[in-house]
Parts: C-alpha cells; structure tokens; sequence
C-alpha cells in the first residue's frame, strides 16, 4: 500500500500538481513534510532549464 501512495504522489508530481494540492490529498498537516518525503521526486532547476 505504501508504494502505491508513493508512485500516486510521483506522478502528481510528475504531472505538474502543486504540493499544497499534494499534501492536503495525501493527508499531510504541512506541506513542507510533503515536501521533504518528496523532494527528490522534484525535478531540478537545472533539469526545468535544459
């Protein structure tokens, strides 16, 4: 159960969705936790740039 959790947050991420929308789904209090559970799911600035 908890990699389908994981693999649902990725592909919102993937898609574009904001971790404030992404928190409040996944049920988190504070989306810095999202944030840091996450984070490397994000792609880089450097990555968005190229």
């Amino acid at each position: 159960m908890h990699a389908l959790r994981h693999f649902y947050a990725s592909v919102l991420l993937d898609a574009g969705e904001s971790i404030k929308a992404l928190a409040e789904w996944l049920g988190h209090a504070d989306p810095a936790f999202t944030m840091r559970v996450y984070t490397h799911l994000l792609p880089s600035s450097s990555d968005r740039t190229r």
